[in-house]
């Protein structure tokens, strides 16, 4: 504990080096030294207070993090300067504008270069008398807007929610990542080395859950669930799917950019973007390890993969688990020395389908980004609190179907439909 204090304050007082440097450069190398030794001081005494006071599980309180970003932005705008000479306002509106894309709200993706531009133009103002320079514009843009937007977005869309916490302390995180740059189709073979399990690939009759009674709870009865979709659930290998998306025509330049720099070099979560992609197929196939714990399963990955190319669609670690008497779904998908995961609430349909929902009044559902240390296997898990997912899963026309809507910032961007037809020669609902 007292080691990691003295690494958390060792790194701030570093940062604010760098950070008092630039900010004094332009007054020569003398200035520049002292403002150094200063923002080291300062930086490090912030972090000690901060630290000082958070609670175990916490975060750092959040002046502590917006005195840190402008202090990281003050060296950037130092060197943009140096190798562009702009003035204060075109530094403070690139400023602005990146803290406002890291917030990924829309509002502040448009308020960020708004605010920059505007400190930008006050600093023009104020230093008629000298050129302001390029660090102080720069650390005054990212600082005026994370503190315009706190005061004006209440409701943060991303969150952290706990700093180097056990994954017992945080239940609704499936703490599974890759410890490669490249997740793929192969990733729970190599799991189960990493975790000295028996790995069964491709595995017969076996569902992503062992069984929806787990998810039983005051406001859901598995009992009411349509016979086949229960099947659907348990027995999953013994259906095919066939997937149709439906995106919203805003999303799909933005999809194309995620899916190009992210998604396939990767090997995650790689949707098609067409109906004419998705006539490819999918193929799907459950991957489990066992021997590691009690059970006789202990992960399974559920992976789907483009029938023609075998290029990976998603990999995802499917678990189930039970907190305050209610039973939820988490999904985990892997990403490297990460985890993103979805927690879903049970609900039933009027028809006896099944609905998994990640909007919820409890504190469970939700959807988290969680950063897993590779050493000691700490999360530090995010709420990513801007995406919302809604599945209904149901029988029509004695055929099992399938909507999962996506929203972001509370804008619909996705439906994807599905259909699954049982493969020959498989059993009937049991």
């Amino acid at each position: 504990m007292v080691e990691n204090r003295v690494q958390q304050v060792g790194t701030a007082g570093l940062i604010g080096a760098v950070a008092g440097a630039a900010l004094a450069a332009h007054r020569g190398r003398a200035a520049a030294a002292v403002g150094s030794l200063t923002g080291a001081a300062v930086m490090s005494v912030a972090e000690l207070v901060a630290r000082s006071r958070q609670r175990p599980g916490e975060i750092p309180a959040l002046w502590s993090r917006i005195a840190a970003s402008g202090a990281l932005a003050a060296p950037v705008g130092w060197a943009a300067g140096q190798l562009t000479g702009v003035g204060p306002v075109p530094v403070a509106t690139v400023s602005g504008a990146a803290a406002g894309a890291l917030g990924l709200r829309p509002q502040k993706v448009l308020l960020g270069p708004v605010i920059g531009a505007a400190i930008g133009l006050g600093l023009r103002a104020l230093g008629r008398g000298g050129e302001v320079p390029a660090s102080v514009a720069a650390a005054a843009g990212v600082v005026g807007f994370r503190v315009t937007s706190a005061l004006v977005f209440r409701d943060p869309q991303v969150s952290l929610l706990a700093e180097r916490v056990a994954p017992q302390d945080v239940p609704f995180v499936v703490p599974r990542a890759s410890q490669t740059r490249y997740v793929g189709t192969g990733y729970v073979q190599a799991l189960a080395a990493e975790l000295g399990g028996t790995y069964h690939a491709d595995v017969a009759d076996v569902g992503i859950v062992a069984s929806l009674d787990e998810l039983a709870g005051p406001s859901f009865d598995p009992a009411g669930v349509d016979p086949l979709v229960r099947e659907f659930y348990e027995h999953t290998t013994r259906f095919r799917l066939d997937i149709v998306p439906q995106w919203r025509p805003w999303v799909l330049p933005g999809y194309l950019l995620y899916r190009t720099l992210l998604a396939r070099p990767l090997g995650q979560a790689s949707v098609p973007m067409s109906q004419r992609e998705a006539q490819h197929g999918v193929r799907s196939r459950i991957d489990t390890i066992s021997g590691v714990a009690e059970d006789a399963i202990t992960v399974r990955g559920w992976i789907r993969s483009d029938a023609d190319t075998g290029a990976p669609i998603y990999v995802g670690i499917y678990t189930t688990y039970r907190h305050d008497g209610r039973g939820y779904v988490s999904v985990g998908f892997p990403l490297p020395q990460a985890s993103f995961t979805a927690t879903l609430a049970p609900a039933l349909r009027p028809d006896g389908g099944l609905i998994l929902d990640s909007r919820s009044e409890g504190d469970q559902p939700g959807h988290y980004l969680t950063y897993i240390d590779p050493v000691t296997g700490e999360l530090t898990p995010a709420a990513v609190r801007g995406f919302a997912e809604r599945l209904e899963v149901y029988v029509a026309g004695g055929q099992v179907r399938a909507e999962h809507s996506f929203w972001v910032f509370g804008l619909p961007f996705l439906v994807l439909h599905y259909r699954m037809h049982r493969k020959p020669g498989q059993g009937e609902p049991g």
